[in-house]
């Protein structure tokens, strides 16, 4: 799901501490999910820096699972979980590796995810001089392809992108 040379890339990247933090953003979205659920266990699949975990505030005791193979401890291939976050992810996934990436989030969602994609370029360059969202798309080009593998719930345009929250099917 991502090349060594890549995973190198990303392993760099995360040493700038500005980089993998858009969770914060969406902490208070992701809060509302798991309050109204009440599930007790998460996925952060593509966690970052974590901060996603340290700024969420539910009213209930949840474990959240932190996934980034492009931290070094948080690689591992994830279990599913009942509840699964994507944030500000999929739109830096080589483009050659997408559709297995969606298919393992496909595989970790047991009930629901809520995922962002941010359809523009990013702020941040690779060392080859490659914008980081080596994928930019809009919003249609991603539908379908959450929609072959997901019950769209909800679908919302943002400024930069936007975000879904979907349920599994059954």
């Amino acid at each position: 799901m991502i090349s060594e040379a890549y995973k190198q890339e990303q392993l760099k990247l995360h040493e700038n501490p500005n980089y993998g933090v858009a969770s914060v953003y969406y902490a208070p979205m992701v809060t509302k999910l798991i309050n109204r659920s009440g599930v007790t266990s998460m996925l952060d699949y593509g966690c970052g820096k974590g901060r996603l975990s340290e700024s969420i505030q539910p009213d209930h005791e949840i474990q959240v699972h932190q996934y980034d193979p492009g931290r070094e401890g948080l690689d591992a291939i994830p279990d599913s979980q009942p509840f699964v976050t994507c944030i500000d992810v999929l739109e830096h996934i080589e483009p050659e590796y997408l559709e297995d990436v969606l298919d393992d989030l496909q595989r970790v969602t047991e009930m629901f995810g809520f995922f962002t994609v941010h359809t523009g370029p990013a702020v941040k360059t690779l060392s080859d001089g490659r914008n980081a969202h080596l994928i930019q798309e809009p919003a249609n080009w991603w539908l379908p392809k959450f929609l072959q593998r997901f019950e769209l719930l909800q679908f919302s345009i943002e400024a930069h992108g936007f975000y879904v929250t979907v349920k599994a099917w059954q």
